[in-house]
């Protein structure tokens, strides 16, 4: 899909939102951030998931990232949604800003353009997108959902958790992987230095090929 993805720098856009005017780079200064668009305001899959991201909010400023959501509608309909969204949320407050992309355009730049869903003029609307964005402004993982399906916030926090691992130690996770669950040591990194870089120890699994490159361990 031609656009914003992963490995490039997100845009320094300067926009209006719940939380007065920002410029996005500024905002997101020396943490992580999570980045998210969704359809429309006042609608029953998105009022759950900005919910959720309230719910979870505590957990991801204690993994040093920040929120800021969008959509196509302005900040006044932004605000009156937010009481329906904590009232929702049992009390869960909404403590990112949302971006008031009226014109359109903020969702174009951030490749967050859903290719089939239009409003009642025919214009286009946001997809329900989501990109993880690493200190160093790059855009290092991407969700695409459609309209009628809405995010898992456990999958997100998982996502974040294994980026987190990877981008401090010479790790990757495997499938199905969990937070807590052992981790495999990359492939470029020779016996002499895992025994340097992973005192703790590692297992390798013994395999037909017998090159030694599936190794596990815990970070």
């Amino acid at each position: 899909m031609p656009g914003l993805t992963i490995g490039d720098i997100i845009p320094n856009l300067e926009a209006e939102t719940t939380q007065g005017k920002i410029k996005l780079h500024d905002y997101i200064g020396n943490s992580w951030a999570i980045v998210f668009s969704h359809p429309g305001d006042f609608t029953p899959v998105c009022t759950t998931e900005l919910a959720k991201m309230a719910e979870y909010s505590k957990v991801f400023k204690e993994k040093g990232v920040k929120l800021i959501g969008l959509s196509c509608d302005d900040v006044s309909s932004h605000n009156e949604w937010i009481k329906d969204i904590e009232s929702y949320s049992a009390g869960c407050k909404v403590d990112y800003p949302i971006i008031a992309d009226t014109k359109r355009e903020i969702m174009k730049q951030l490749n967050m353009v859903d290719p089939e869903e239009k409003d009642s003029s025919g214009n286009s609307l946001p997809s329900r997108a989501l990109h993880i964005v690493a200190p160093d402004k790059k855009v290092v993982l991407s969700f695409l959902y459609p309209s009628t399906t809405g995010r898992s916030m456990d999958e997100v926090v998982r996502v974040l958790e294994s980026l987190q691992k990877a981008k401090h130690h010479k790790i990757a996770t495997p499938a199905n992987w969990k937070p807590g669950d052992d981790v495999v040591i990359s492939p470029t990194v020779s016996q002499e230095e895992a025994q340097k870089m992973f005192p703790q120890g590692y297992k390798t699994k013994d395999l037909p090929s017998q090159k030694g490159y599936l190794r596990f361990t815990n970070v």
